[in-house]
């Protein structure tokens, strides 16, 4: 078979789910300890919730900074920078000293996800036939919930034998390792043939009202996406940084239960986002969709509250499917929306706004919950303020649902 005829294959496909996956490995897994981490350091929960908004800020303003640096760069040296960075910032973790250190590390760690989404999609776009291409979006956007996974089990297990600093320097060595293939495979696949160059219509010959329009479109699009991920973000993490120490000290499960919540929430995520990118693929709107996870979203939130009002760990394991299986699955309708509109030499950019806007979100919500949580309020505000995130999302969704059946 030629060079030019040959398919991405399995190989390719598992870097792109790695490099989204590998930044936020430090974030998971200092979630799932969360108990071990606040006593370790004698942490309020609100400054163990500021190392998640030094992450997810810095991750914002990286998005919105890099993201026409990136659109210039080659895709094998983004992919170095994501998992270089993201060794270092879990090397860092593991140096005993200290918050100020660990907050340095998580704003690394926050700045190694300024590229994932710009330079898979654009991998992607280039290196995939269309044919596959929004079908793998739902799975390499799988990665943060491979990585929610890996981090909410493997890290409470190494945590009880090597504690939870040598579990991230265990990271650090998985990062190092993936960049080492990550280079040989995206350099060893080869681009796909360009297509000829489309001769220009008479309508956009004499004007270019329609090519205006169409912009402005794309803009809309591109703005309300990173309107939502903002929204459902302040959701996301508020309920995954926060998921493992409700279930520790709500409802008396042991560290490594607590950590399998969210690993659980993981594996449900995973397959979500498979499955809402299948949808995708099959011509399904993005507006629907995302109104549909927004519900789920809402009714996830009123089940975590349910749980903690009647102490019942069956209304948790529904709630955490719920959380799983919505909130989480947003991301690859983002994602696949962007790919159905934008051109691929503007995909780090625009990919960038939309994942800025998902880490604003990220980065307000942890904060948030954990004040409400060291509150009087507790956990019931911090649920309470959960549903009324996604009550907002659901009304953006039906905004979205009724201006598309308006333009069709």
């Amino acid at each position: 078979m030629k060079a030019k005829e040959a398919r991405p294959g399995f190989g390719l496909l598992s870097i792109l789910l790695a490099a989204v996956g590998i930044a936020p490995l430090l974030n998971y897994g200092l979630s799932a300890t969360s108990d071990l981490v606040i006593r370790d350091l004698g942490l309020s929960e609100s400054q163990f919730g500021l190392l998640a908004t030094a992450c997810f800020g810095c991750a914002a303003i990286g998005n919105v900074a890099f993201g026409k640096f990136s659109d210039r760069q080659p895709d094998s040296r983004l992919m170095l920078i994501i998992f270089g960075t993201a060794a270092l910032a879990m090397a860092l973790a593991a140096v005993d000293a200290g918050y100020v250190m660990l907050l340095a590390a998580s704003g690394i760690a926050g700045f190694a996800q300024s590229f994932p989404n710009g330079v898979t999609n654009r991998i992607l776009a280039q290196r995939v036939p269309s044919a596959q291409r929004i079908t793998w979006t739902g799975i390499k956007q799988s990665g943060v919930q491979v990585s929610q996974l890996v981090g909410s089990l493997g890290f409470p297990m190494l945590a009880a034998v090597i504690g939870w600093q040598g579990a991230s320097l265990a990271g650090a060595v998985l990062a190092a390792a993936l960049a080492f293939f990550a280079l040989r495979i995206v350099n060893a696949t080869p681009f796909l043939a360009s297509p000829a160059p489309k001769k220009s219509s008479p309508v956009t010959a004499k004007t270019s009202t329609p090519v205006v329009d169409e912009a402005s479109s794309t803009r809309f699009i591109i703005y309300a996406l990173c309107l939502f991920g903002f929204i459902n973000g302040v959701g996301v993490q508020a309920t995954n940084v926060y998921l493992a120490l409700f279930a520790v000290r709500e409802l008396d499960f042991s560290l490594v239960a607590g950590g399998l919540t969210a690993a659980v929430a993981g594996i449900v995520g995973v397959s979500a986002r498979v499955g809402w990118g299948r949808m995708m693929s099959r011509g399904v709107a993005a507006p629907k969709l995302l109104l549909l996870l927004a519900v789920l979203a809402m009714c996830g939130g009123a089940t975590f509250l349910l749980a903690g009002q009647l102490h019942s760990s069956v209304l948790l394991w529904v709630a955490v499917a719920l959380h799983g299986a919505s909130a989480l699955g947003v991301s690859v309708v983002l994602m696949a929306g962007l790919l159905r509109v934008v051109p691929a030499n503007r995909l780090g950019s625009a990919s960038g706004l939309v994942s800025a806007g998902q880490f604003g979100g990220f980065t307000v919500g942890p904060l948030a919950m954990g004040l409400l949580v060291g509150s009087a309020g507790g956990f019931t505000a911090g649920w309470i303020c959960v549903i009324g995130v996604y009550l907002c999302c659901t009304v953006l969704g039906i905004f979205l649902v009724l201006r598309a059946a308006r333009k069709a």
